[in-house]
């Protein structure tokens, strides 16, 4: 199977999707226990939540499932937020602390290994590329990761999160105008509740991206499943109702980043 999907926009942002896909090759299918199998940690309908919100944007996705191995967590294993509960490179359980793999199907260092040359590489070596395509247009690129997750999971957090949780890792990995730009839309989107650099403060692909000084500007954006799905619960359906409402806010958003993007990118060249 194909481990990503890529469309080519011309615009200086870059969607990204490592959480959205559900695809799970058959081998490991079998080591998935009953709750391994429900894939309840999927970002689920994200990429269809962002389609057609701002023209000519590019956007990688990947099609296999976060339990494959997890695009958004460093490749050595290093825990984006020591000391709290979070979920590894491949999970041994789900978002509630439950196993997800079969008893003695655990996976080991081997598979870690294969799975990072053969699904984890090629998605960033993808979303690399595409970055470094924009910024050649643009002198500037700017990479808006797309997530979304269960608004009360104790396991990893107490209390119910946020609608939009926005994540720049303290303001590290972009522009103030770029942060600013989502925070402004989503502090007064009427109805709905925000939070900057809270419980998520952007994963690996975030952080590790996001560089302002080279051009390169990085921004995460946690959704509470709430606010689009019918249920945070199996089926997982999309609120086609919810959903629109909350388009025009991140439609919103993506324009304005666009906007800020160009003109940073004008404000270096005018400085050259």
């Amino acid at each position: 199977m194909a481990v990503f999907e890529t469309r080519q926009g011309s615009s200086p942002v870059i969607l990204g999707f490592p959480h959205t896909g559900t695809d799970v090759p058959a081998a490991m299918w079998e080591r998935l226990n009953d709750n391994g199998r429900i894939l309840a940690d999927t970002d689920w309908h994200i990429h269809h939540l962002y389609d057609g919100l701002l023209p000519d944007v590019t956007t990688v996705r990947a099609t296999f499932h976060r339990y494959v191995i997890d695009a958004n967590r460093d490749p050595e294993g290093v825990s984006l937020y020591p000391g709290q509960n979070t979920t590894g490179l491949i999970p041994g359980t789900n978002f509630d602390g439950v196993s997800i793999w079969a008893d003695g199907e655990e996976p080991t260092e081997a598979d870690i290994a294969a799975r990072l040359a053969d699904f984890y590489a090629p998605y960033h070596a993808a979303l690399a590329a595409e970055i470094e395509r924009v910024k050649a247009i643009h002198g500037i690129a700017v990479l808006y990761d797309c997530h979304s997750i269960r608004s009360d999971i104790p396991f990893l957090f107490e209390g119910t999160l946020p609608d939009f949780n926005i994540g720049t890792d303290s303001g590290k990995t972009c522009d103030p105008a770029i942060q600013n730009a989502a925070v402004d839309v989503a502090l007064y989107a009427d109805g709905y509740t925000s939070i900057l650099n809270g419980r998520f403060k952007g994963g690996w692909t975030t952080r590790h991206y996001g560089r302002p000084e080279t051009g390169v500007h990085a921004i995460q954006m946690e959704l509470a499943q709430s606010s689009h799905l019918t249920t945070e619960a199996p089926p997982f359906a999309y609120d086609a109702t919810k959903a629109a409402k909350l388009r025009t806010h991140l439609k919103d958003i993506l324009t304005r980043i666009e906007d800020a993007a160009l003109t940073l990118a004008k404000q270096t060249r005018g400085s050259k």
